[in-house]
């Protein structure tokens, strides 16, 4: 098995945004530049480091092919 052909299953973009609300259960709806607006949860190693993440914070958004209305928080900018 190839290493490279491993997360080339799901591909995903990297868009920034910005928070425009803090939802229930860690998740928290982000505003992209594009002006779409997606529902996203702070990736594991964000977490781990105690960043946290308040509304009008810009971040980057890691996007799944699968469910573009769906994302991960993956840094604070």
């Amino acid at each position: 098995m190839d290493p490279d052909s491993a997360g080339s299953a799901g591909q995903s973009s990297r868009l920034t945004g910005t928070v425009v609300a803090q939802l229930s259960s860690a998740l928290y709806r982000v505003r992209l530049d594009e002006g779409q607006q997606i529902v996203a949860h702070i990736a594991d190693r964000i977490d781990r480091n105690f960043v946290r993440v308040l509304v009008g914070d810009r971040v980057r958004v890691e996007l799944s092919s699968a469910d573009l209305w769906r994302g991960r928080i993956v840094e604070k900018l």
